[in-house]
């Protein structure tokens, strides 16, 4: 029986030219600033979004919580979706790393805009938590892939500097949505005071995201990734993985969005099926008529992995390791099913 795993891309193995790359990665102590490997990943990033500097980091979950205590005080408050990583899946450490109070908006699948956001910001009141932070999410997990394309970003970003607010990315699967929108990715720096790019998604990484930002920004960033037990030795195998993906594994993204829709268009024909949120990206997300978890049972039993999102909803993935015979046989599947 085949196995289709469309849990997460964060399931993927690395390739055999990644792996090559990993085994013939230069390394030295990254806490003493001496693995050239980490600091070729860190600059190439930077590069490639229009920021000055990076910092590697084991997750992406810490690269947040590291951006979110570098542009907030305790007793201030954050805007973000309510359906934000940041606030959902990291384990309270907005409060708990930050001593920080998040207001929640309700976007079009987790999209915001500057006129949902301006009536959230505080004023000055000793009754009110200092709004210091907004943070958006490209793409939307929760959103099903949804994207931000720049045109959306920039009048936000225009807002934030107006109150004087700091504006960060929870770029998780900031590729894809470069690949969808066609977005250049330089232009980000213009719009963000921190961006989190995850290399260990659609990328297929084994381990990693990069916290991007200003020297001085980065400088803080090194000094609380220390505190929250992320200085790393050497990490430069992992490193390499990360640049190897940067090089290699971008362009093919399109080739997950592809599967996707093809996963979506076959699912909108399923009786079974009650709803099919649009695809953009590399997530598919739908409604069924049984609970979830019963559909996820009888998927598993034909080898396909899948993840219940709630209690009628189930979420597919598609990544490089899901290779066109496996969606041929998934759409089989879901015929049958």
């Amino acid at each position: 029986m085949m196995i289709v795993d469309l849990r997460s891309d964060t399931v993927t193995k690395p390739t055999p030219g990644m792996l090559e790359a990993m085994w013939s990665a230069k390394v030295g102590d990254d806490v003493f600033g001496e693995d050239e490997t980490i600091n070729e990943l860190e600059a190439k990033a930077a590069v490639m979004f229009g920021t000055e500097a990076g910092i590697f980091c084991p997750s992406g979950t810490m690269t947040n919580q590291i951006a979110i205590k570098c542009f907030t005080q305790p007793l201030d408050e954050l805007i973000a979706d309510q359906t934000a990583h940041v606030y959902r899946y990291e384990g309270g450490g907005i409060a708990f790393n930050s001593a920080v109070s998040t207001r929640l908006l309700n976007g079009e699948r987790g999209i915001l805009t500057p006129e949902m956001i301006e009536p959230e910001i505080n004023a000055e009141n000793i009754h009110y938590p200092n709004t210091s932070l907004v943070v958006l999410e490209n793409t939307v997990n929760k959103g099903g892939g949804k994207c931000y394309t720049l045109e959306q970003i920039a009048p936000i970003a225009e807002l934030c500097k107006k109150y004087k607010l700091k504006l960060h990315l929870d770029g998780a699967r900031i590729f894809n949505a470069l690949m969808y929108t066609g977005d250049n990715a330089a232009d980000y720096g213009r719009y963000f005071d921190g961006i989190s790019v995850c290399l260990s998604k659609g990328l297929g990484a084994p381990v990693g995201s990069v916290l991007l930002g200003s020297k001085e920004t980065i400088k803080y960033a090194r000094r609380l990734r220390k505190v929250f037990g992320g200085g790393m030795r050497q990490a430069g195998f992992l490193a390499a993985a990360g640049i190897y993906a940067l090089d290699h594994h971008v362009q093919r993204l399109k080739i997950d969005h592809s599967h996707a829709r093809i996963l979506a268009d076959e699912l909108a024909h399923c009786s079974w099926v009650t709803d099919v949120v649009a695809v953009e990206t590399n997530i598919v997300l739908f409604d069924t008529v049984e609970p979830a978890d019963v559909i996820v049972n009888k998927l598993l039993e034909k080898g396909i992995k899948a993840s219940a999102t709630d209690k009628h909803r189930i979420r597919f993935v598609t990544h490089l390791d899901i290779h066109p015979d496996q969606v041929e046989y998934t759409v089989g599947v879901l015929k049958g099913l």
